[in-house]
């Protein structure tokens, strides 16, 4: 089992940054692949980023590319996403994720545990 808490999320305005950071424990965190997901009121949850097990290789949705950078540190079994220039459609609950891929993943269903979730809301 692997058990991972977000933090970081909150208000910023339009053109603001933040970082989010999940925590991971239970099990060896560079077993895992990372992704962050988001769900907006009333849609589905989307996928914004992933990581591989190493750090090497990361895959962005096409909506945060050159805004959003995911990056982890396997020594302190945390996984990050700096979001710049952000937009009111950026807002959205933020959802870590891990897979016992350690290639990147792209599709939610893929996923084996999830986070709780922050609220990430952007002002216009």
């Amino acid at each position: 089992q692997v058990q991972l808490v977000e933090s970081g999320g909150g208000l910023v305005q339009a053109g603001g940054s933040l970082r989010l950071s999940c925590a991971a424990s239970g099990r060896t965190f560079s077993n895992y692949a990372m992704g962050w997901f988001r769900q907006a009121p009333g849609k589905e949850r989307e996928f914004v980023a992933t990581i591989n097990w190493s750090g090497g290789t990361t895959h962005y949705a096409d909506s945060v590319k050159g805004r959003f950078t995911v990056s982890r540190d396997n020594a302190k079994n945390t996984v990050y996403l700096q979001m710049n220039s952000l937009k009111p459609e950026d807002t959205a609950v933020y959802y870590c994720a891990a897979t016992n891929d350690r290639w990147i993943v792209v599709s939610r269903w893929e996923y084996d545990y999830w986070g709780q979730g922050t609220q990430v809301t952007v002002s216009s």
